[in-house]
């Protein structure tokens, strides 16, 4: 049976009032054998509400609660409320992520942006600016194979994952690892494919045009954006960027990834650039 709110209310009746019943959360994720979910208020209740849910989850063996991220280097605030939180293996589309949640991120939201992105850049030339533990890197070189994988990421954390998934999903032969930042080290002039996967990622937006082609390629840019600011400002943005590149671009395509937050959109772009 699929758990869900009714299951871990009713788990909860007696304990929690009914106003607390009420706003408890609708939605979680599970990540290997650990689950995360993000509570609103309820901070007395907490306790209770992770016992709970490893009930529901007998396999789970620890649950915490997920404040967002933080810095330029994306560090997860996580609170252990039940059980313990460390190294997990994850399973996604047919790929392996090894992680730990409580140093590094994962979200859920993104995954049919990850499918999608998966089945993109057979026998190209790619460039993946945050990088991470892999998100898209690994499961477009499992699925996609391009030629080339350049995989970018500045958090030592995320990287040291990076490395052990490139090995656990055996793409030694595509991806290549960069540690660092992008700003910095993304290589100029060699991509048929850009992905940006950070959300306050505009500063970089020149970065990733130079790594294009002179004779084309597709950049994909992810930007949160109010949603009555969607999709002019992630569109006018690159144009600037190109424009002061000397650049020319065509915007194929702007989908909404997800709510990010009351009032703000996860958006992609997807831009040929020429």
């Amino acid at each position: 049976m699929r758990v869900g709110y009714q299951n871990l209310r009713k788990k909860l009746e007696g304990v929690l009032s009914s106003d607390e019943l009420d706003a408890l959360p609708r939605r979680w994720q599970i990540l290997g054998d650990l689950l995360l979910v993000k509570i609103d208020g309820l901070e007395d209740q907490l306790d209770a509400i992770g016992e709970a849910f490893l009930t529901l989850y007998p396999w789970v063996k620890g649950v915490a609660v997920d404040r967002g991220v933080h810095g330029k280097l994306r560090e997860p605030d996580i609170k252990v409320i039940a059980g313990k939180l460390d190294e997990t293996i994850h399973r996604e589309n047919g790929c392996i992520f090894k992680l730990d949640p409580t140093k590094i991120i994962f979200s859920p939201g993104n995954l049919k942006e990850r499918m999608r992105t998966a089945e993109l850049g057979r026998g190209e030339v790619v460039v993946d600016m945050f990088a991470g533990i892999g998100y898209f890197s690994i499961q477009m070189a499992k699925h996609a194979r391009p030629c080339k994988i350049h995989s970018i990421e500045l958090n030592p954390i995320s990287f040291s994952y990076l490395l052990e998934n490139i090995r656990l999903n055996h793409v030694e032969d595509i991806i290549q690892p960069i540690s660092g930042d992008c700003g910095l080290l993304t290589p100029v002039g060699v991509a048929d494919r850009v992905i940006m996967g950070y959300l306050d990622g505009m500063d970089y937006l020149g970065a990733a045009i130079k790594a294009i082609k002179r004779e084309g390629g597709i950049l994909h840019y992810h930007e949160a954006v109010p949603a009555c600011l969607s999709p002019d400002r992630p569109v006018n943005r690159i144009r600037a960027a190109c424009s002061s590149l000397g650049r020319e671009c065509e915007i194929n395509e702007v989908r909404k990834v997800k709510k990010y937050a009351p009032g703000v959109l996860h958006v992609v772009v997807d831009a040929l650039i020429t």
